[in-house]
């Protein structure tokens, strides 16, 4: 358990120091609502009744939205690869969740093979971004 509130305090970090204002969507007017509806924001924030695992869970999810580019460049590919990087290192911070909080052996072992690949495809796509650049 000890670990796991290790592993989770750059999230928390990061959660804390992020600015409440949300993200100025391409092709909206200023001050016009977006993003998700504050009730579906709300289900994303860990509660104190909430399991560790749960509370894992949620903070990978409010990181994977922190994370994501905050405005499209146009460029396809540059707005897929950089949409996909935020969505893979989510997917590690959720399987790190399993790999201490879980108990099955399959689950775990998925786990730690999202970790290998998804490291890889970020690596991939930091590549990609850099040529791009």
């Amino acid at each position: 358990m000890k670990r796991f509130f290790l592993a989770i305090v750059p999230f928390a970090l990061a959660i804390a120091g992020a600015s409440a204002q949300p993200a100025q969507m391409p092709g909206m007017q200023p001050g016009a609502q977006q993003g998700m509806p504050m009730q579906g924001m709300h289900m994303m924030t860990p509660g104190p009744n909430d399991s560790t695992a749960t509370k894992g869970y949620k903070m990978a999810m409010m990181m994977q939205m922190q994370n994501m580019p905050k405005q499209y460049t146009g460029d396809a590919d540059v707005d897929f690869m950089a949409q996909m990087r935020a969505h893979h290192q989510s997917a590690i911070d959720m399987a790190q969740v399993v790999l201490i909080e879980g108990k099955d052996a399959q689950v775990k072992k998925l786990a730690q093979d999202i970790i290998t690949a998804q490291k890889k495809e970020i690596a991939d796509i930091d590549g990609w971004m850099a040529k791009k650049k």
